[in-house]
């Protein structure tokens, strides 16, 4: 599983055109500083993967891919020799379809990614033990659980740190596990509790004691989940009268999260702020009030986003988008990481349902489809990197 010497070259998956393609002959990311090279074992996708490639969020050419789990093979300097070592299981997010480091994303057989904030893993950690696929399989599907091999680790990167950039950077909240009062005395609404980032935002609100109460919405298929995750109460969005339904029972949410943003939930979102007090909307798109409704416009719910990118400390380019450093989000987001990462080992977080496939990096396209048509309900999805593969292209 680990190598003796790093190629110069790779295969991953770029953004060629209006498609993700997988390429070889891709350079090996450069080691700058501070950062770890892994060898790429488990990747998983986002719907943040096709809309890179859709709306021209990345340059041409770059790297595709956010979450990713591996094995160290490398280390830049400054990093303490006693935080990471070769051989290391690690999972981490990196700004796949990056401006200012197009030739670096989890996408690849190799990737660079920042040591403060990657995930150390277990050194138990192996791949997955489910049973082969059977005739006719395209995937193994994993039930929720503790992250207990590489490919689950590679589910966690994305939705922990934007859970952790809600609940610590826009929230202030404490990095208390399991408190015995709320930290914020009213109830909380995520809308789309199914999504990768709901499911996680879910079991760290529970952990954190973060709200008195977590209100959610999504298909009620994941009722049972979501409860087993702390959820206390559940809407089905796909019910005619779910807002009428929210807001005869609650009036008094004061904080809500549009795990979906897309212009039709935030517009559903914004109408469950409570009628008689100050409240915020956090969407996890480019959306703001121009996508509201003039006529429910409020002056006093205020609109906001969170975007992990800025994890980086750099300036940050989506699209025509230019987002400014911002050193306190990445300063939390360190914070946040060191403090839940025990807990990752431990299981006190698990994973969310994950389809397992096995064709590594010739999968990713299919799943950017999948993904931009809701054909993931409720999963996420992982692909593995046969060992094999990288070993020849190495030598």
């Amino acid at each position: 599983m680990f190598f003796t010497g790093i190629p110069k070259t790779m295969k991953a998956v770029v953004i060629d055109g209006n498609e993700p393609k997988v390429k070889d002959k891709i350079r090996v990311p450069f080691l700058d500083d501070g950062f770890i090279l892994i060898q790429v074992l488990a990747v998983a996708a986002n719907p943040m993967e096709w809309k890179h490639v859709e709306f021209e969020m990345g340059p041409q050419g770059s790297i595709l891919g956010c979450d990713v789990a591996g094995v160290v093979v490398a280390i830049g300097s400054g990093i303490p020799s006693d935080e990471f070592k070769i051989g290391d299981n690690v999972c981490a997010f990196v700004h796949g379809g990056s401006f200012r480091k197009p030739g670096n994303g989890a996408f690849a057989q190799y990737c660079a990614v920042d040591a403060n904030i990657t995930f150390k893993l277990a050194d138990s950690m192996m791949f997955n033990k489910n049973p082969p696929l059977k005739h006719g399989e395209d995937f193994v599907e994993i039930r929720e659980g503790p992250v207990d091999s590489i490919e689950t680790a590679a589910t966690m990167p994305v939705a922990l740190i934007t859970a952790g950039a809600i609940l610590v950077h826009e929230l202030g909240l404490n990095l208390e596990w399991e408190p015995a009062e709320p930290q914020i005395d009213s109830p909380v609404l995520i809308w789309g509790g199914a999504t990768s980032v709901g499911q996680i935002l879910i079991q760290v609100i529970k952990k954190l004691n973060a709200f008195a109460k977590i209100i959610t919405v999504a298909s009620k298929d994941h009722e049972d989940l979501l409860r087993h995750y702390g959820a206390d109460v559940i809407y089905d969005y796909h019910d005619k009268d779910v807002l009428d339904q929210i807001k005869s029972n609650h009036n008094d949410i004061t904080f809500l999260v549009d795990a979906v943003s897309s212009e039709e939930t935030i517009n559903q979102v914004y109408k469950c702020a409570s009628p008689n007090s100050p409240a915020t909307v956090l969407q996890l798109e480019y959306l703001n009030i121009e996508q509201i409704e003039p006529k429910v416009r409020r002056d006093d719910v205020k609109m906001i986003g969170t975007l992990i990118y800025l994890i980086s400390g750099y300036e940050v380019k989506i699209g025509d988008y230019h987002f400014p450093a911002n050193p306190q989000f990445r300063k939390d987001l360190i914070r946040y990481i060191k403090f839940i990462n025990p807990k990752l080992i431990e299981g006190e977080i698990h994973h969310i349902p994950t389809k397992l496939y096995h064709h590594g990096l010739a999968d990713i396209p299919m799943f950017t489809e999948m993904i931009k048509h809701g054909k993931n309900n409720g999963y996420k999805l992982v692909t593995s990197l046969n060992d094999e593969e990288t070993q020849q292209d190495a030598n």
